[in-house]
């Protein structure tokens, strides 16, 4: 049998790391002592295998060591030069620091945000769209309550476990973390919402648990716009109040112009100026109401923009789904954000990829078949735009070959 059509001289993983570069994670791994008392296993070296676990899905420090002992014959190709054991694993996701892997993942994501945003020049993406900011978080429960401080228990056993709290902020047409800051479950959301550091003409989507009228009122200010759902406990004075019916009789969408007063410790108030648009949800069959500073675009438009902040909802899901974040490679605070920021880095790189391919694939698919093939000599772009070329050759070829001979004939 012939050689493969997606034949390369490189593992598939190679490619997929070729992405990084590795003197600069030197440098800063460098910089932020990751190359202080260490003979072999690199800050490079520590990247590279754990990008290998978290993408391969292993739950153990053994499944890693072994895993890479029978692949031993490919490991020069990815710049290893000695074979890490278990205990040098161990002690590296212990001592190296997160800030490393956190400085790696900012500067992979600056090189290449530029591939990764959407073309709105198609006229299928709103022009707000590069303009929209979606922040939430996501909790990733933890075995123990003593490193990150939990909430809530659990509804069967009562126990309280620990969770670390992953807060983050994505453009919504670039689908991958910008920002992101690590604390315990316990933590509330709001801090994550600066206006600060929003410019002028910017478009945020946020939860209900961001909701702080002194901030909202500083966005308003820098001429920000917010758009968030709306709590039934808030109190406000209605300055007007318009509604709007389908040709049937039912409503289809109202406004109502807010006022929200707020007095403070110190004596002094807030007052803030906002409008609040309720709409049918169709699907789910009840009323949605969205609070927002911008007083003069279309509902439709902002019922639009809240719509997208789901984004997020599936970057997250797209991560647990995808990537280990239920087993982790060590008990220590720094392991467990070493494996994130690890799992941060194999998303955006995958991401990166998949935007290279003319081909559709969903990232589900992608990260499958990448596992799959992960240090098979295949290349990527070549196996990714045609996986059933190999087997339409085949078929070709067997249909061209004459009949085998029969001893009956």
């Amino acid at each position: 049998m012939g050689k493969s059509s997606h034949f390369s001289g490189q593992p598939l993983y190679c490619q997929v790391i070729n992405l990084l570069d590795k003197s600069k994670i030197h440098e800063i791994s460098r910089k932020n002592g990751g190359e202080r008392y260490i003979k072999h296993f690199s800050g490079y070296s520590h990247l590279t295998v754990m990008l290998y676990a978290v993408i391969m899905r292993f739950d153990s420090l053994r499944e890693i060591t072994a895993s890479l002992l029978g692949e031993s014959r490919k490991l020069r190709h990815l710049g290893i030069n000695t074979m890490p054991r278990k205990s040098t694993l161990a002690d590296a996701n212990k001592r190296r620091s997160e800030t490393i892997f956190e400085a790696i993942y900012r500067d992979l994501y600056a090189t290449h945000r530029g591939r990764l945003c959407s073309d709105s020049r198609s006229g299928k993406t709103p022009k707000w769209m590069k303009r929209l900011q979606i922040i939430d978080s996501t909790t990733i429960t933890l075995f123990s309550n003593l490193l990150f401080k939990g909430v809530g228990r659990h509804p069967k056993n009562g126990k309280k476990k620990g969770g670390i709290k992953v807060h983050t902020v994505i453009h919504a047409n670039e689908g991958v973390p910008s920002d992101i800051k690590f604390t315990s479950a316990a933590t509330n959301d709001s801090f994550m919402l600066r206006p600060g550091k929003l410019h002028k003409g910017d478009i945020v989507a946020i939860d209900r648990a961001y909701i702080d009228y002194a901030k909202f009122e500083e966005l308003t200010h820098r001429e920000v716009i917010y758009v968030t759902k709306m709590k039934k406990s808030l109190r406000y004075e209605t300055l007007e109040d318009i509604m709007y019916q389908t040709p049937e009789g039912l409503m289809e969408v109202r406004m109502q112009h807010v006022v929200f007063r707020k007095t403070l410790k110190d004596g002094n108030s807030i007052i803030h100026k906002a409008r609040i648009i309720t709409h049918v949800d169709t699907k789910k069959r009840k009323l949605i109401s969205l609070l927002t500073n911008d007083m003069d675009s279309d509902p439709t438009e902002i019922i639009a923009v809240y719509r997208q902040r789901w984004e997020i909802e599936l970057l997250f899901k797209q991560m647990k789904q995808n990537f280990p974040l239920k087993y982790f490679y060590g008990e220590s605070a720094n392991a467990i954000k070493i494996q994130i920021w690890v799992t941060l880095v194999a998303n955006l790189l995958l991401m990166i990829m998949q935007r290279g391919l003319t081909r559709s694939w969903s990232f589900s698919g992608l990260a499958t078949m990448v596992r799959i093939n992960l240090m098979y000599y295949v290349d990527f772009y070549s196996l990714f735009n045609n996986p059933g070329k190999d087997w339409e050759m085949a078929l070709e070829a067997a249909s061209k070959a004459p009949p085998e001979p029969s001893l009956f004939d």
